[in-house]
């Protein structure tokens, strides 16, 4: 059985048999839970959620020493925070940990996240992401309760401050157990802070979008008593286009309100494009996140408002038109076009619009659609059709996106990499290559795998005959060594300036591949002259040990003059073990 509920063309639908819970954004719900001695295989969470909010707790669950597990939606997109005592993997600032994009759309969307161990997993509509903890953060390392909408902790000091989650959530599970119907049955495992309610009755908002330059939305002004007022959220990747302007009936000056480099410019103006004063305010507002802007006009003086912050003000010479008759224009070109671009190069406003109001009214867009209040031309009314082209992020490398309503970019600076993903590599695999390009010896960037997942990295390309790629590490300076044995031996661990990976790659390429060590001895034995037991030894990179040297033959126990027959002492097979009292 399914039940479909309609109010003009906004359906709101639920599965029968479905729990509901509805936050405030300053309550939250705890459920504490019978640990048993037999832990789970794996700790299993989902819900569904909805809300118009950017930013929330989902849920959180803590343990000793700064374990802990939260799952928090910052700017419209879920963040995972894994913390096994003082390492939190992934932060919610770094790259890559984000899964989902625009989640404030007032539309459900799921949630599973499944934990085992060092292993996590996160499902987001139907998108899984794996993440792996530092240190093993068991059953056993985490208390027994777990909080929803918020950080519940009585008793514990809260070691961070977060938004409280303010909407609603659906069927929440945890381990089987169905925590809205623990917490509608008044159960003494489920604390409540704050209020809550059983069901998600919040009024549905309707967005429009603007699809092109060209899209507008022309409404007529409602009588105000003192002045005009005009509000709205908006939302876009574009950084400039007109918003809004004003069309009074004599044509004499007109409001104007753009996004030019970001931020709103609120102005006046005598004739299209010349404004005779203008102020901004805010910044970054094409960063896809809702944005609330409230406009008044009173006698002489514009003020302008964005999200909540101190207002901008213009004061004109004369006092500006409100009447009934003014027209407020949203989107669109100036000068107005037929089309769907812009003469001009000013165009209109491409995103999304909601919960615009004239005068404290709030516009109903369902008489708009019907062609029963103002006009329209080129608009979707009834849904946003903003899209997220970042996620994911196509940009290879480490380059960074940026996007427009139609398109993304990639920023490939300081990544060594080129082209429209970042994709083409500005180095050379090999000191080789750079030989054929006529380079000198020097210090070169050497990229392995091209554009693969390596990074380049620094070496020395030595351009004889047959050129040779020298990499260093950090013990080419000579170590004194003094007083190691059986019981406190000297370990030395060589850092070269490429990774693990980047070594293998590089080997891979080369005809030959050599290392030298140099050992210089004093009264000091490569090997126990008694029983041939080695004192010294070598890891190779399968974490292999090793104890011969260079110049001898694996499992020889000689060194290269012991193999010859040159030893200063035929008595011994390397020149150290003689135990000669010089260098």
């Amino acid at each position: 059985m399914r039940i479909m509920l309609i109010l003009g063309t906004i359906c709101a639908i639920f599965s029968a048999g479905s729990e509901v819970i509805d936050f405030d954004g300053k309550s939250s719900l705890l459920y504490r839970f019978v640990k048993n001695t037999r832990s789970p295989v794996k700790d299993v969470i989902s819900l569904k959620f909805k809300t118009m909010q950017n930013d929330g707790i989902l849920f959180h669950r803590e343990g000793r020493s700064g374990d802990g597990v939260t799952l928090e939606l910052v700017q419209g997109k879920l963040f995972l925070l894994v913390s096994s005592g003082d390492v939190a993997t992934p932060s919610p600032s770094g790259p890559g940990s984000a899964l989902g994009s625009l989640l404030d759309d007032q539309q459900w969307h799921s949630v599973l996240l499944e934990h085992s161990g060092q292993h996590v997993n996160l499902t987001v509509d139907g998108r899984s992401r794996q993440f792996r903890a530092w240190g093993d953060l068991s059953h056993k390392d985490l208390d027994p309760e777990i909080s929803f909408g918020g950080i519940l902790a009585p008793g514990k000091p809260v070691t961070f401050q977060r938004k409280n989650f303010d909407g609603c959530l659906e069927n929440v599970n945890f381990n089987g157990e169905d925590i809205i119907d623990l917490a509608k049955q008044d159960v003494p495992q489920v604390l409540i802070t704050g209020t809550v309610s059983f069901s998600c009755s919040r009024p549905q908002t309707m967005p429009v979008t603007f699809l092109s330059a060209g899209s507008h939305l022309a409404l007529p002004g409602i009588p105000g008593h003192d002045g005009a007022s005009v509000s709205f959220q908006f939302q876009t990747w574009n950084s400039a286009g007109l918003l809004l302007s004003s069309w009074p009936q004599q044509g004499s000056r007109r409001l104007l309100l753009t996004l030019s480099d970001g931020a709103l410019r609120l102005g006046l103006s005598s004739s299209p494009g010349q404004a005779q004063s203008d102020v901004t305010a805010g910044a970054g507002l094409n960063d896809g996140q809702w944005h609330l802007v409230s406009l008044t006009v009173k006698g002489n003086q514009l003020s302008v408002t964005v999200d909540h912050n101190q207002a901008a003000t213009i004061h004109a010479a004369l006092p500006v038109e409100t009447p009934a008759g003014v027209a407020y224009r949203f989107g669109g070109c100036l000068p107005p076009s037929s089309g769907p671009e812009c003469e001009s190069s000013l165009g209109g406003f491409q995103g999304c619009l909601r919960l615009i109001s004239i005068n404290a009214q709030e516009v109903d867009l369902i008489s708009v659609q019907q062609g029963m209040l103002g006009n329209f031309s080129n608009l979707q009314i009834d849904s946003c059709g903003i899209l997220d082209r970042c996620l994911p992020n196509h940009c290879e490398h480490g380059g960074r996106c940026s996007q427009t309503w139609t398109a993304f970019y990639c920023d490939c600076t300081s990544t060594g990499y080129a082209g429209a993903t970042c994709h083409h590599s500005l180095y050379e695999q090999s000191c080789e290559a750079y030989k054929h390009r006529g380079s000198p010896s020097g210090l070169y960037h050497i990229d392995p795998d091209g554009s693969g997942p390596l990074e380049p990295f620094p070496a020395f390309c030595n351009m004889t005959d047959v050129p040779w790629t020298v990499l260093r590490h950090n013990g080419s300076a000579f170590t004194r060594v003094k007083g190691a044995d059986w019981e406190s031996p000297h370990r030395a661990v060589f850092q070269y300036t490429a990774s693990p990976e980047q070594l293998l790659a590089t080997i891979g390429r080369a005809r030959h591949c050599q290392q030298e060590l140099e050992f210089h001895c004093r009264r000091f034995r490569l090997w126990d002259t008694r029983d041939g037991t080695p004192l010294s030894w070598w890891v190779g990179r399968a974490n292999e040990m090793h104890t011969y040297w260079g110049g001898s033959l694996p499992d020889a126990q000689k060194c290269p003059c012991g193999v010859v027959g040159t030893c200063i002492n035929s008595r011994y097979h390397c020149n150290c073990d003689a135990g000669w009292d010089e260098w």
